[in-house]
């Protein structure tokens, strides 16, 4: 038996294994207004109470269906991540600057045998919808979880649960070593299944701030709650702003009329260096890579995919495009990672050496055009990826630029609708942005990507040894041999070449005058929390 309380802040089995659209109309940025002297009437003394709330208004690029952020629904897509980043749900864990676990809704766990886990609730918590959080509560929540959200099925594998007071236990398929570390994914925020989900896709849950309107694309509001069992929110109000336009963003915050930001262009944060604006950033193992779909048939030479990884400048993108924002990615792990770059290779820019290679594959200039063919056929590759996500259209068209250097012609597709050109097929690489460890843990990027069974292995990606390696890493508790394991299969994905790393990017978020709390999270996941205020 191996037992842990967590409220001692200990790690647990899997703790860090690292570290060491438009402008926005009729909304004033400043949040308060004075109140009036006079006589004390009744309609005053109302008038005076709306006149000092606190107002928060904040921008964000990230809440729409472009990012399968529809809702804040986490049993829908990845909508968990608007749950717990705007503060409305909370998981049973969390993660301390350090990525180690800490307790949240729960206090402390058991791990009864390599299948059964006793997790200890926490007292004294409620939903927003008025329920007391228990056991039975938390045992709604993840059943209806694991039957309607396929990712958290397959990274849970959860045979039964059972509840008996504040006492939930979770039994497992098979030994699930990162389990605590996949309930703490945003999709594991506790939601009251009696409340129900609404029609826009709301929920009650525990957290600081309760969503009162939902918008798809275009963004929500939010209230305190006043019954929050960790302390009294700050603020009364926060109306969350979807700007997908970084100009839009960045004038809306030099305007006043947002009060913090997240996802501003790197190339704006310089005009918030000063007061009275503050910059929170950190390092995070967000990532901008692209998968190959080995549908199309010039990508199914191994030779062609490693000539495109040694065209892309990676270091150029990271200093000039990126402006210093992030650093040249080897694999999905920085080095900051026990697991991370300074353990793998991949190949580095090397144009002749790619143009040697495109001409063993067979693909060579015989027009003249400075683009390779073959058989009468130029090699073109259709680069899909999406706007909301500032730099990877930048990301495209320095990819564009060094592989015509090589003879290929990329022809870029940045589109909010990318979801439908990947269902269509229509891609020969998806270039995306993905927190590839945002639980410390290695196993989570290989799950959601890598495998025959990945939600996100878009191109249809298959390696008998990885599959051989994931076999072994799901029933491994060992933290060292999960880090070697975790070499291999990095090391596995970059000799086929299935996928291209350019960055790692550095997380940044900028507060107004007066704003405190707002603080960039290493996991990204923790944006609007209890501790948010202005004043």
């Amino acid at each position: 038996m191996y037992k842990r309380n967590l409220l001692k802040k200990t790690s647990v089995v899997l703790l860090s294994l690292c570290m060491t659209a438009g402008l926005l109309t009729g909304c004033g940025g400043s949040g308060e207004s004075s109140g009036t002297a006079g006589t004390e009437t009744e309609s005053e003394k109302e008038a005076e109470t709306t006149a000092a709330e606190k107002v928060f208004y904040y921008g964000d690029t990230t809440f729409n269906a472009e990012n399968d952020e529809s809702d804040v629904n986490p049993h829908n897509g990845y909508s968990g991540w608007a749950c717990i980043r705007y503060g409305i749900g909370e998981t049973l864990f969390k993660y301390s600057d350090t990525m180690e676990l800490e307790p949240w809704l729960a206090t402390e766990y058991e791990l009864v045998d390599e299948n059964t886990w006793k997790i200890t609730l926490r007292d004294g918590v409620t939903f927003s919808s008025g329920r007391t959080l228990d056991a039975q509560a938390v045992k709604e929540c993840l059943d209806d979880l694991v039957t309607v959200h396929e990712r958290a099925k397959g990274d849970l594998k959860i045979k039964e649960i059972t509840a008996d007071g504040q006492i939930l236990t979770v039994v497992t398929e098979e030994p699930v070593p990162a389990l605590l570390n996949y309930l703490s994914d945003p999709y594991g925020c506790i939601i009251d299944m009696e409340a129900g989900v609404t029609s826009d896709g709301n929920v009650s849950a525990t957290g600081p701030y309760i969503a009162t309107e939902v918008k798809t694309d275009q963004g929500l509001t939010l209230v305190k709650n006043e019954n929050y069992w960790d302390g009294m929110p700050k603020l009364d109000t926060i109306y969350v702003k979807t700007i997908s336009d970084g100009d839009t963003m960045t004038m809306a915050m030099q305007s006043g009329e947002l009060d913090g930001a997240y996802g501003l262009p790197y190339a704006s944060l310089p005009l918030f260096q000063e007061d009275p604006y503050t910059i929170s950033s950190v390092e995070t193992s967000r990532s901008f890579f692209g998968q190959v779909n080995y549908e199309t048939p010039a990508l199914q030479d191994d030779k062609v995919r490693e000539a495109i990884s040694m065209g892309i400048d990676k270091e150029n993108f990271t200093k000039t495009l990126l402006q210093g924002n992030g650093t040249a990615a080897v694999g999905p792990f920085p080095s900051s990672f026990v697991f991370g770059d300074d353990v793998v290779t991949a190949p580095e820019y090397d144009p002749e050496g790619a143009r040697k290679l495109l001409e063993e594959a067979g693909w060579t200039d015989t027009d003249g055009d400075g683009y390779v063919d073959k058989d009468g056929q130029k090699l073109t590759i259709r680069w899909l990826t999406y706007p909301s996500r500032q730099e990877l259209p930048l990301l495209a068209e320095s990819v564009q630029a060094t592989l015509k250097d090589i003879g290929i012609d990329v022809q870029i597709n940045c589109t909010a609708d990318h979801l439908s050109f990947i269902e269509k097929g229509e891609w020969d690489i998806y270039a995306s942005a993905f927190v590839c460890a945002p639980t410390g843990d290695p196993e989570y990027f290989f799950t959601t990507h890598c495998l025959d069974t990945s939600s996100k292995n878009r191109g249809g990606y298959h390696s008998d040894l990885l599959q051989e390696l994931e076999t072994e890493m799901k029933s491994t508790f060992d933290t060292e041999k999960r880090s070697e394991l975790a070499v291999k299969m990095t090391q596995t994905i970059l000799d086929d070449h299935a996928f291209f790393f350019a960055s790692h990017l550095k997380m940044s978020m900028v507060s107004g005058k007066g704003v405190t709390g707002l603080i960039a999270h290493p996991c990204d996941y923790y944006e609007i929390t209890v501790n948010l205020d202005k004043n």
